[in-house]
């Protein structure tokens, strides 16, 4: 997911038109980055090639989240 607002250790991201409010006390983020998120934590910032690669490998596993999901 995109970090797009950072408000002291929180920040908004977005994915697929999708906006979750999450926790950055685990990394040292920047807007524009793509973080790793679990259980409303970043828990690793990753490059744009990462992110996509994940995005893909999520989207094989769970096809149902059809192709908008990552489009964010």
């Amino acid at each position: 997911m995109k970090l797009v607002e950072l408000v002291g250790p929180r920040g908004t991201v977005l994915e697929g038109g999708i906006r979750r409010e999450v926790r950055l006390d685990l990394v040292e983020a920047e807007v524009g980055q793509y973080l790793l998120i679990h259980a409303g934590y970043a828990i690793q910032v990753l490059d744009e090639a990462e992110a996509r690669e994940t995005l893909d490998l999520i989207r094989q596993a769970y096809p149902y989240l059809g192709a908008g999901a990552g489009d964010g």
